[in-house]
């Protein structure tokens, strides 16, 4: 598909397809964990970040990496979790600038309620839909694209039973 030619409407589709896609999932998902359990999916990545982190703590800026979000982004996101009970801040003692975010144990109940609403709301919208075949081809595929192939040992591996397990307790 060249800049100046919109000749390629199957190309333009596809795109277009992937995003109408991501964005009803993404919908429904925070649809069922905002009604069932009160988070966001912000909210429900942070606390996926904070309980596989070693001792269930980040530093700022480690998680705002993590979920992918600005440094104000996270901060403002992090103080709506702190006032729920759901993390805790406190200084870093290796960096005195900084500041250590927590899960509390309030926090990790509502993940483990939440986890299993997650994974049932990705199993039904996405993995049952595209069949064993189709997932397997997805999976291929998005490997191919940026960032695709880091899952492997990151944060969109909560569905690995194993993570989930480690969360759940």
């Amino acid at each position: 598909m060249s800049a100046g030619n919109c000749t390629g409407e199957s190309e333009v589709r596809t795109w277009i397809r992937f995003l109408a896609t991501h964005s009803a999932i993404t919908r429904e998902l925070e649809a069922r964990l905002m009604g069932a359990h009160g988070l966001t999916l912000s909210d429900y990545d942070v606390l996926v970040q904070l309980a596989r982190a070693p001792e269930h703590k980040l530093r700022n800026i480690e998680l705002a990496t993590a979920v992918v979000l600005t440094r104000s982004g996270v901060s403002r996101l992090v103080d709506g979790l702190e006032r729920d009970g759901l993390v805790r801040r406190s200084s870093c003692p290796s960096d005195k600038r900084g500041s250590l975010v927590e899960i509390t144990s309030e926090g990790l109940v509502r993940l483990r309620e939440a986890a299993a609403t997650q994974i049932e709301g990705v199993r039904e919208l996405f993995i049952e839909r595209l069949g064993q075949e189709g997932r397997e081809q997805m999976d291929a595929l998005l490997g191919l694209l940026p960032a695709g192939a880091e899952c492997v040992d990151q944060r969109a591996c909560i569905a690995d039973p194993a993570a989930l397990d480690e969360i759940r307790g």
